[in-house]
């Protein structure tokens, strides 16, 4: 409960683990860094470990080499919402909203571009840095796939609106992309070669594990409050305590759990199902690619391949969640669904069974903004992804860093010119709207 007149922000909740991530489930067990157990002093305190947290501390290690931080992870590096994300740092908006193009939708444009172009510099050069391999990180684009008239409608207009900016991207038939996918029930696909594809949670351990001093790192060690003490700010956790001169909040819509935002974050949980190894033979194509939906709120696909064989990954299911977390029965219920969407995409591979089944948490704001900036004297924001949590969060970790050293950027800027969020409708309205908007939402998608 938040108390402003104390300065004391204590967290109401905690984060719990949504399942099981396939992409955590395949790699090797990790070895965590030593929780924090006794009082340390730093400049700066990042409560969150994900894509927010770790960009956040190596843009303050690049900007001053000196700057003492302690990330604060609640549990193991991946194993939060970054280790359930689908894999995609994005470079392109999914679509441009407005169908004449207005001066004021262009410059939305070129500033969502921006952020997630940012994202990609920053991934990449720590890529190159540590020679991760493309088994971790791929710089091999993504496609937006369709697989009905309404899906092909909507990637021809989205072609023309980025033809009007200049940006690379290919259309391909339903033969093209069956050469892709293996599969024949594909209608149309609109390729853009600018984004990334990550296994995220590799990808959040190996940007974890080269954070070098004097930026620490301690897993299991939840943030249970902070409060001003003097000039600084005192953070508790359940073995040891951190006093830091500002502090970023790193901890997307876990922001609120400590009182800031209220009324301003939709929770919303999306869903993803993996499938057991298959034998390559069992299905045509190329035996790696990642493809979003050609419509909003449709069905994301990857395949990927491992030392045994090859897998499906399948994402779909919205959900809206205010106490941020879900039941297990939540994610049976969206593998149902799951299996009825890969039977339907993959008939050939009948009899290939789902593994592993996981959510993972969004915070969206009604205005789609991010919850950014300084909230507290010292202490600054980088919540709200709106859903594209690698990009977008990776972003507002290093906009937040550079806040805190006072640096000035074209990054900062745009984030300087971007609005708060906006309160939401009072409760019940936002628990009723949310959940109609969803189903709605998901129903338009149709078979996407």
């Amino acid at each position: 409960m938040r108390e402003a007149a104390k300065n004391v922000f204590v967290a109401s909740r905690l984060p719990k683990r949504a399942g099981v991530s396939g992409w955590v489930a395949t790699l090797a067990p990790r070895a965590p860094r030593p929780a924090l157990s006794e009082a340390v002093s730093v400049d700066v305190a990042i409560i969150g470990g994900g894509f927010a947290g770790l960009s956040a501390a190596h843009r303050l290690s690049r900007l001053d080499s000196t700057v003492r931080v302690a990330v604060l992870e609640a549990g193991i590096i991946s194993e939060g919402p970054a280790g359930a994300n689908s894999g995609f740092i994005i470079d392109l908006p999914h679509e441009v909203s407005s169908d004449d193009f207005s001066g004021e939708s262009e410059g939305k444009f070129r500033d969502s571009v921006l952020l997630q172009r940012s994202a990609i510099a920053f991934a990449t050069e720590l890529a190159a840095e540590n020679g991760w391999g493309k088994e971790l990180f791929d710089p091999c684009g993504r496609y937006s796939i369709a697989m009905s008239t309404e899906g092909d409608k909507h990637l021809e207009a989205y072609s023309l609106q980025l033809g009007k900016m200049g940006e690379a991207h290919r259309l391909l038939k339903g033969q093209e992309i069956e050469a892709v996918t293996g599969s024949g029930v594909f209608t149309s696909a609109l390729f853009s070669p600018g984004t990334i594809i990550i296994q995220p949670a590799a990808y959040v351990r190996g940007v974890a594990d080269c954070l070098k001093e004097p930026v620490r790192l301690f897993e299991r060690t939840p943030a249970l409050s902070f409060e001003r003490s003097g000039d600084s700010w005192l953070v508790k956790t359940p073995k040891g305590s951190v006093l830091a001169g500002k502090i970023i909040l790193a901890n997307n819509g876990h922001a609120e759990s400590f009182g800031f935002f209220r009324g301003r974050l939709l929770h919303v949980f999306t869903y993803a199902s993996l499938t057991e190894e298959f034998d390559p033979a069992r299905l045509g194509g190329e035996r790696k690619w990642a493809a979003t939906p050609a419509l909003p709120m449709g069905t994301t696909v990857r395949r990927i391949n491992t030392g045994g064989g090859d897998r499906i990954l399948v994402r779909s299911r919205y959900s809206y969640n205010p106490g941020i977390e879900i039941s297990d029965a939540a994610i049976r219920s969206a593998g149902r669904l799951h299996d009825s969407k890969f039977a339907r995409r993959f008939p050939g591979l009948a009899g290939v069974d789902m593994q592993y089944r996981w959510g993972g948490a969004m915070a969206l704001t009604r205005n789609h903004v991010p919850a950014f900036g300084e909230i507290e004297r010292g202490v600054f924001a980088a919540c709200g992804c709106n859903g594209l949590g690698a990009s977008n969060s990776t972003a507002a970790g290093m906009a937040a860093a550079e806040r805190v050293l006072g640096h000035d950027s074209e990054l900062g800027r745009v984030y300087s010119r971007l609005a708060a969020p906006v309160l939401l409708p009072p409760q019940p309205l936002t628990t009723i709207g949310a959940k109609i908007h969803l189903a709605y939402r998901e129903w338009q998608a149709g078979t996407e």
